[in-house]
């Protein structure tokens, strides 16, 4: 494994691991458990659906591009140029 890859690993896991919290910020919402930045239990539910919709747009974004570099998306998303 070179280290290109393996920076690219780690620039790849920051989005993984703000989706997961926001999946365990939304969760303690839904049980009524309040975390530390956060006085509302609806302000910390909305910050962890922002924080998992970024994380898994992110990841999404970043598989979409490297399918299309390599090819392999659908004919409506590849270059007419």
């Amino acid at each position: 494994m070179t280290i290109q890859r393996f920076i690219a690993l780690c620039i790849l896991l920051v989005p993984v691991f703000t989706a997961g919290y926001g999946i365990k910020l939304m969760r303690d919402a839904l049980f009524y458990r309040i975390n530390w930045p956060f006085d509302l239990l609806w302000l910390q539910f909305v910050v962890g659906m922002g924080a998992l919709v970024i994380g898994v747009w992110l990841i999404g974004g970043f598989i979409f591009y490297r399918d299309k570099k390599n090819g392999k998306v659908a004919p409506r998303f590849k270059k007419t140029n």
